[in-house]
Order: C-alpha cells, then structure tokens, then sequence
C-alpha cells in the first residue's frame, strides 16, 4: 500500500513540473513509459518530418524551419515568406514517400501572395541543399486572402497512390467557404505530388468549382494521418465549444459544417440546432466538451504492447496526449497521457518506433517504453 501510494505521489509531483524534465506515465495495465526531451526550446514547434539519416525538420508557426540534428539546431534558409498571424504561421512538413530518390520535401503555411491584404493558406514543395530550400514550387494556393487570423489548418498526408492530401480550414467564414465547394477553406484538398489535379477528383468536372477538393463541410482540421494497415485518411478537426470531431476522409462527402454540430457559439448562442441531416456526414467520434485536438498519430510500433493500432491526439485546451483504442474504426476507450504537460501541438510516430510529441514553449519530447 505505502509503495503504491509513494508511486501515485512521485507521480503527482513530476506531472505537476513545469521544467523540461523526464516524467513517468503509467497506463492502466500497469506499465510503466518514461518521457524525455528530445529538442528543447522550441516556441510553437507545428511540423514534424525525420529524415533518413535520422534527422528532424521541425517547423515554428513564425517562420522558421530547424533542422535537427546530432543534437544541434540549425535553421535553413530560404524557406517561404509567411503571413504570420493568429494561427497562421508556418504550418506542416512532410516527406514525399520516395523522398530517398526525388528529395522533395511538402510545407503548408498562410501566405500572403495575392492581391488581397492578409493571407491564406498554401501548398508548396522544396528540395534542401547545404542548409537551404531549392527548387521552391508553389503547388496550391487558397483564395481570396483575408486578414482573419483564424482557422488556417493544415496537415499533409500521402496515401498508399502517392496523391497528397492537406486541409484548409474555414478562415474564419463559416456561413460562406465550408459548403461552398467554388471557394476555398473548409476542405481537404487531393492532388497528384507534381501540383497537378487528379481528373478524378469528386468535383473535378463540376463548373467553377474547386477542382482539388476532395471533401468539404469541415471547420479547422489540425490533424490528418493515414490507418497504416487500412491505407484510410483519417482526420480530426476544431469544432465551436463543443463539438470536435475525428473522421475518415472519404471522397467528395460533405462533413456538415456548419449546417450541422454538436457545438454551440463561443458566446454561449446556438449556432445550428440541427446535429444530423441527410448527405452529411456523422463523425467517427466528437467531443463535448471540446479538447481544441492538434497533432494526430497511429500507433505502428510493436514497442507500445496494447498500444499498437491505437490513435494518439494531442489537446491543446487541456494540455495532455490522448490516446485513443479503436474497435472497427469506433472509439471504445480514451486515456489521457502526459496531462499538464503543456499545450501539445503535434504527435508523430518516429522511424525508431517511438512516439514524439511537441509541447508549446517547451520542445519536442519522446515517449521511452520502460525495459
């Protein structure tokens, strides 16, 4: 009894540290993982990509792209000018699938290019070269800009055909972009890795339409990964207060934002009373209350035990990793991890098997199994 109670204080005392220290999590089966920072001092670290060697580019939301490596930061140059407000910033990283052969590396951010004051989201790839971007090709664009600073999104996700997936969130306008599929925001858009736009598309054939959507109705989706055993999109997105959903992504159907939520007004008011209508789609889970998730990861290591196959998202409302068990594509059990940590902006699952996981204002932490 005195030895559990010690555990359940020690416990306590390392969750409750603000520090940049080692903690102990212990799960309900009763084994025990240690984390451990692995780059510190990091502001908003928002994108996480390794590369082969074993290194790591990690975006900050204000622009900057740090390559890390033998434990040394590094920032790179020439990346893209970005329209750094709100939300918006420097967004994603990901590697092309045969980044060992073509080098191309995918970065979303809020750019500013446009007519229009303000900025919105975009899609573009770069090679790196001794310490710097080249070969810079901007491949999507949202329009129009707006100086909003909301609801920029964005994750990028290849699937098992090599197309890449990323998402624009609504800028802020939701009775005008989410159910409107001749306008930008809202979506999440589908595109062969050259730029170009598969002709089959869902909405490719349809007048002034948006001919890269894939799926439209959403609110702001942070989080994107595909099943690795399934090769399914899956998604999870801010709702209002209330109302956050995870989803798999599936072409040209409308997820109902904000026609239909679970969610009210941050000012308490009814946005919508309706929370189904027919063609749109029900989510795989939400929540009430919202947790604000960010960052999304499927467990694919054996080093996790019962973990493997589970989902892991991070909050940044309440400040812990959740992770998520699955049963036929249904949430049957949740577990928050990591609680108090911080605002966790991100989750990735590393090449060595382990879960890396980026905490606002702190760094990127590992999460060790214990031997």
């Amino acid at each position: 009894m005195y030895s559990k109670l010690f555990t359940i204080l020690f416990l306590g005392t390392l969750l409750a540290c603000q520090a940049q220290k080692d903690m102990t999590i212990q799960t309900p089966e009763n084994v025990s993982y240690t984390t451990e920072i692995f780059v510190p001092e990091l502001e908003i670290p928002w994108g996480m990509a390794f590369l082969p060697d074993g290194s790591l580019l990690i975006t900050e939301i204000k622009g900057q792209l740090i390559h890390f490596k033998d434990g040394k930061k590094t920032i790179i140059g020439n990346t893209p000018e970005v329209y750094a407000r709100g939300q918006g910033g420097f967004l994603d990283v990901a590697l092309h699938p045969d980044y060992k052969n073509n080098g191309w590396i995918y970065f979303t951010y809020s750019s500013k290019e446009g007519t229009e004051d303000g900025g919105h989201t975009a899609l573009m790839r770069a090679k790196l070269q001794n310490g710097n971007l080249i070969e810079n090709q901007v491949l999507y664009k949202g329009s129009p800009n707006t100086t909003k600073p909301y609801h920029f999104g964005s994750r990028i996700v290849f699937d098992n055909d090599g197309y890449v997936y990323f998402t624009i969130g609504d800028r802020g306008e939701h009775f005008v972009n989410p159910q409107d599929i001749t306008k930008d925001g809202g979506k999440v858009y589908r595109l062969k890795d050259d730029g170009t736009i598969p002709t089959d598309n869902p909405f490719y054939s349809t007048a002034n339409a948006k001919k890269a959507i894939w799926s439209y109705g959403h609110r702001n989706q942070q989080g994107m990964v595909k099943h690795p055993v399934t090769g399914k999109i899956w998604a999870h997105e801010h709702g209002p207060q209330g109302g956050d959903e995870i989803n798999i992504i599936q072409k040209g159907l409308n997820y109902g934002w904000p026609v239909i939520s679970y969610g009210i007004n941050y000012d308490g008011s009814v946005l919508t009373d309706k929370k189904e209508m027919a063609g749109m789609e029900q989510a795989q889970y939400y929540y009430v209350p919202s947790i604000a998730p960010s960052g999304m990861a499927f467990v694919d290591s054996d080093k996790y035990g019962d973990w493997k196959g589970n989902l892991l998202i991070g909050s940044l409302k309440f400040q812990y990793l959740e992770r998520v068990v699955l049963k036929n594509d249904k949430v049957t059990y949740r577990e928050k991890l990591m609680t108090d940590i911080g605002r966790i902006r991100n989750v990735i699952m590393g090449p060595d098997g382990l879960i890396y996981v980026a905490v606002e204002g702190k760094g990127i932490y590992k999460i060790m199994p214990s031997k």
